[in-house]
């Protein structure tokens, strides 16, 4: 008898949720740890969960990662050797901020709740974005920076990963955070555009040198 084709998922043509994503990256996070995928297969197949829009596409991202009719594990709780604070919102869906700062300035510091998407908007204007002290609602969390003849500053923890991919036309495009950060702690995405302005970051051990020293320097690993 011929082999027949595979069944397709009877719900692969339905919208993937926030959810169904996070799922997928704690699948792909724990193969990165124990050294099922490589630093660039997990990149390509993050990329790949962030752009999928339905659950037929996330499927085949862990397809050789899982075991067969194994259900996808639910999210997973904050890590105990987490370096960051992470707790998940009550409601992913409304896991999202949007910030504006025209012809004037913003400033966002403390401890406070950093949602797993945030667009900040700076047309001549600014925006400081200091994550040192705050809560992050999830593993992988998307800055989407437009700065217009404007700046958008970010600090993150030592510990917590930057990927910046966003593009300088007449302005910068440098978001960056420490040199060895911790594979348990946050990744920060940094996208977006910066036409004329810039938008840049540091680690918090960077910006606040005096505060760090006087607490012997225990906030995750030192950047540059």
């Amino acid at each position: 008898m011929e082999n027949l084709p595979d069944r397709p998922h009877p719900h692969a043509h339905l919208r993937a949720s926030d959810t169904d994503r996070d799922r997928v990256v704690d699948v792909l996070r724990d193969a990165l740890m124990s050294g099922r995928l490589t630093q660039d297969e997990h990149a390509e197949r993050l990329e790949q969960t962030l752009k999928a829009r339905t659950l037929g596409e996330l499927e085949p991202i862990t397809q050789d990662l899982v075991i067969p009719q194994q259900a996808m594990p639910a999210p997973s709780a904050v890590p105990s050797n987490s370096p960051v604070p992470i707790e998940e919102p009550a409601n992913p869906s409304d896991s999202f901020d949007t910030l504006f700062a025209i012809f004037g300035g913003g400033e966002r510091k403390g401890r406070r709740r950093v949602k797993r998407r945030t667009n900040a908007v700076a047309i001549f204007g600014g925006h400081d974005l200091d994550m040192t002290d705050a809560v992050f609602e999830g593993r992988e969390v998307a800055i989407y920076a437009f700065a217009v003849f404007g700046g958008i500053d970010l600090t993150v923890p030592d510990s917590v990963e930057v990927r910046s991919q966003g593009v300088g036309i007449f302005g910068g495009f440098a978001a960056r955070g420490g040199d060895s950060p911790d594979p348990n702690a946050p990744v920060v995405i940094v996208k977006g555009l910066a036409l004329f302005g810039g938008v840049g970051g540091q680690i918090a051990s960077k910006r606040h040198k005096k505060r760090f020293k006087n607490h012997g320097g225990n906030h995750g690993h030192l950047g540059h």
